[in-house]
C-alpha cells in the first residue's frame, strides 16, 4: 500500500513505513509527517502488528526538513499551524518502534529517528542538526530527545554547532542502539523487529510506558507507574502462558491477550 509519501506493508507481525522522496533524498515535509503518523496510528491499532519499522533508502533515511515549505512562513503562521504539534502523537504509540537508517539522518530526519524507542544504523550513516547555519533549531524535539540521551552539555555542542555526527559517535554517546554493514541494516532492524514481535505484545507495552516514565517522572513517580504495570501484568493470559511454559521448559506462545 503506497501513499504519497510513504510506502507502507507488513512482514511476519511488523508493520513498515518507507519513507518515498527519493529525488529530495527523502526530506520530510508536512504531508509525509502526516501520513508517517497517520499510518502509526494505524499499526498501533492493528492486533496482528507487533512492532512498527520506519526505514528510509541506501542513500538517507530523511536527509532533513523540506526548507523550501518553511522559507516563508513567519511567527503567526507557525503559531497558527502549529506543525510540530502532530509529531508529539508519535510519542503516544504504545507499540515498540524502530528506526533503520541508512545514509544521511539529519534535522527533522534526525528527530524521526530520535522518536523512535531504538535505532539502528549502518556504520556510514551521519547524524545531526544543522539547523543553527540556517538561523533557526530544531524544532520537533530534537533538543529535547538529544539531551536526555547525551547530556546537557554534548546535546549543546553538537546543536550548537551544527556539525554532523558519525554512527559510531552516535553509538558512543547512546543516542543509537547498534551499527551494522549498510547492506545489513533492513536485515538486522528486522530481526531485532521479529525478536521483539515474539515477546508479549501487553509486557512490551507495560515496560515502554514505565521506561517513559522514567524518562519524565521523579524517581517515586516511576516506580509507581512500574509497580502498577508490573500488578495489570498479572491480568494477562500471557503472564500465565509465560509461567507455564518456563515450568514446562518449552517456548512460550503469547497472543497479546
Amino acid at each position: 500500500m503506497n501513499k504519497e509519501h510513504i510506502n507502507v506493508w507488513e512482514e511476519d507481525r511488523i508493520g513498515i513505513i518507507q519513507l518515498n522522496r527519493p529525488k529530495a533524498l527523502n526530506a520530510i515535509n508536512r504531508k509525509m509527517v502526516d501520513e508517517i503518523v497517520d499510518q502509526m496510528q494505524a499499526f498501533d491499532q492493528e492486533d496482528q502488528i507487533r512492532v512498527i519499522l520506519i526505514k528510509g533508502d541506501n542513500r538517507a533515511f530523511a536527509a532533513g526538513a523540506d526548507i523550501e515549505e518553511m522559507m516563508e512562513e513567519t511567527p503567526l503562521s507557525l503559531e497558527l499551524l502549529d506543525p510540530f504539534a502532530v509529531w508529539d502523537k508519535i510519542s503516544l504509540i504504545k507499540k515498540p518502534t524502530i528506526a533503520a537508517v541508512n545514509g544521511f539522518a539529519l534535522g527533522g530526519g534526525f528527530e524521526l529517528a530520535l522518536h523512535c524507542d531504538l535505532i539502528i544504523a549502518a556504520e556510514d550513516a551521519t547524524f545531526g542538526f544543522p539547523e543553527i547555519k540556517l538561523g533557526v533549531m530544531p524544532g520537533a524535539g530534537g533538543t529535547q530527545f538529544l539531551t536526555k540521551a547525551m547530556g546537557r552539555r554534548k546535546a549543546l555542542e553538537w546543536i550548537w554547532l551544527g556539525e554532523p555526527m558519525s554512527a559510531r559517535e552516535a553509538l558512543h554517546y547512546g543516542v543509537i542502539n547498534r551499527i551494522v554493514a549498510p547492506e545489513l541494516v533492513d536485515e538486522e532492524a528486522i530481526r531485532l523487529a521479529r525478536q521483539l514481535s515474539n515477546q508479549a505484545p501487553i509486557s512490551l507495552r507495560l515496560i515502554k510506558e514505565a521506561v517513559q516514565a522514567a524518562e519524565d517522572q521523579s524517581l517515586l513517580e516511576g516506580k509507581k507507574i512500574e509497580r502498577k504495570n508490573f500488578y495489570v501484568a498479572f491480568a494477562s493470559e500471557d503472564q500465565n502462558e509465560g509461567m507455564r511454559a518456563f515450568k514446562e521448559k518449552r517456548p512460550p506462545h503469547f497472543k497479546g491477550v
